[in-house]
């Protein structure tokens, strides 16, 4: 008789995660950008079936493998909502002339030399104020995304450029619920964690803009004029712009830098598109809007529409169609597909203790401060790639490795920084993940595109090893204390203090 929740070997633990490997190199292989689109979803669900039969094989219970899948997929509930939410705000917004609006005076005010750097600035500076990179990308990201079209830049840099700067923003930024929770799970003080990481995150963010800007260095001005007056007529000719069709994207920042949760911020923000759609774009409804409709039932069939289904506009312009048709719940659709079936995988490996062996043999090979804090950041990565989800990647290291910092005499806040620099950074780099997803979903470009560009995301990591090798910022504490003693490692302190720690 196979023993109750026997211990899993360490094949146990890497079986799945490498059939995964091999099935999701085989759907990029075979299906290419459309890989998001289904087949990723067969491969996770069927490996999700190699965790459950491992499982079985330990002395789980069946029904206890579900609750663990209901359970961790119950933790993306709020981020299927927002999904949701944010589907029907590109709608409405779109609708309403906000997102075209934005795209209009960005081409006017934006420069293509610039571009990249500008992009990555000002994702940056609203990221910190309102401590969300989500929504950031679902306001200012896509008008962005419709800039670049204008200025003939890349989609993939631009991608990298707004999600480099929106991590790095709701990194450093204490409204951001990573930021709060990476801390909360080393036990140590915000402020403090938020001071720690700066000293590597700023430099980071540094070389990032400085890479972006001479990205943008190689645009050529004079190629992307005419497109741009072509585009600015035709955004004249099929939408009301003014100044005031932003006020759905100042009340949505508004609601958020008041630290309203993201979904009913941007719920309200889609509502008010909605509203503004029905004062000040008349016309563009009316067209929609089927023939022997009044007015009224033309607006509430067309806005309600909108949400749900998204805008499909057909004015002969491909470059205006394709630049401002999207948005709906419904677009939203395969994402939340991909995220329920990465969470599946992701919980049943968590539930019956792979990831936990996973992350024990890595420990095993970490005999100082510097290899402890890369094995976080790697196990912090490697649970973003395996379970899928940016908090359980910051929630699962912390708590195991928690301990272990605290044996070896390292601050807490060593912990934190190395927890973000693996979990929250790099969670949009990988499709399967749900900030990947997010991303894609909302500014369309596949992660296998955009990643290569997003340069702080994959820096951070990197800087943070080379901190930790280097003995920067590397604090230790006094035994029984959180006071912190100093930066060098206790095998260079005398043998007396040593004993102490």
């Amino acid at each position: 008789m196979i023993e109750k929740n026997k211990t899993p070997t360490l094949f146990d633990a890497l079986f799945p995660i490498a059939v995964l490997l091999t099935l999701l190199s085989l759907a990029v292989y075979f299906f290419g950008d459309d890989s998001s689109s289904g087949p990723n979803q067969i491969a996770l669900m069927l490996c999700a079936g190699i965790a459950s039969i491992i499982g079985l094989k330990n002395g789980y219970q069946r029904k206890e493998i579900e609750e663990g899948i209901i359970k961790g997929i119950s933790l993306t509930l709020g981020a299927i909502l927002i999904l949701l939410a944010v589907g029907s705000l590109i709608g409405t917004w779109l609708l309403a002339g906000t997102v075209p609006t934005m795209i209009y005076f960005g081409l006017q005010i934006l420069t293509p030399e610039y571009f990249y750097v500008s992009c990555t600035i000002i994702c940056a500076l609203v990221a910190l104020c309102i401590g969300s990179s989500w929504t950031v990308a679902a306001t200012i990201g896509v008008a962005l995304m419709g800039v670049a079209t204008g200025l003939d830049a890349s989609g993939p840099i631009t991608a990298g450029a707004i999600i480099s700067g929106a991590y790095f923003g709701d990194k450093l930024s204490p409204l951001s619920d990573t930021t709060n929770l990476a801390p909360a799970i080393a036990g140590t003080d915000l402020f403090v964690h938020i001071k720690n990481m700066a000293w590597s995150t700023v430099p980071t963010f540094t070389i990032t803009l400085i890479i972006f800007l001479l990205l943008g260095q190689s645009q050529d001005p004079s190629e992307s004029n005419l497109q741009i007056a072509t585009l600015l007529a035709s955004l004249d000719q099929q939408f009301f712009i003014a100044w005031y069709l932003l006020i759905p994207l100042a009340v949505t920042l508004f609601l958020a830098v008041r630290k309203m949760p993201a979904f009913p911020a941007i719920g309200i923000g889609a509502l008010t598109g909605a509203l503004w759609a029905i004062l000040f774009q008349q016309d563009l409804i009316l067209s929609y809007a089927q023939e022997g409709l009044s007015t009224l039932e033309a607006n509430i069939m067309v806005v309600w529409q909108v949400m749900f289904a998204g805008v499909a506009l057909d004015t002969g312009d491909k470059v205006i169609d394709n630049l401002l048709s999207g948005g709906g719940m419904g677009s939203m659709l395969n994402t939340i597909w991909l995220i329920i079936s990465a969470m599946t995988f992701g919980s049943i490996m968590e539930k019956i203790g792979l990831l936990e062996r996973v992350v024990k043999s890595l420990m095993a090979v970490t005999n100082r401060a510097a290899s402890l804090i890369t094995t976080t950041i790697v196990t912090a990565f490697g649970t973003n790639c395996i379970a899928a989800d940016q908090y359980i990647a910051i929630v699962m290291p912390g708590r195991m490795f928690k301990h272990e910092y605290r044996q070896r005499g390292l601050a807490p806040q060593n912990l934190s920084r190395a927890l973000e620099d693996g979990g929250t950074v790099t969670s949009p780099l990988i499709p399967w993940n749900t900030c990947g997803a997010y991303m894609q979903s909302v500014l369309l470009i596949n992660p296998l595109e955009y990643a290569v560009f997003c340069f702080f995301n994959w820096l951070s990591p990197f800087v943070g090893i080379i901190c930790a090798y280097a003995g920067f910022r590397v604090k230790y504490l006094l035994s029984g204390s959180e006071q912190q003693l100093t930066d060098e490692e206790p095998q260079r302190l005398p043998k007396k203090l040593r004993r102490t720690l």
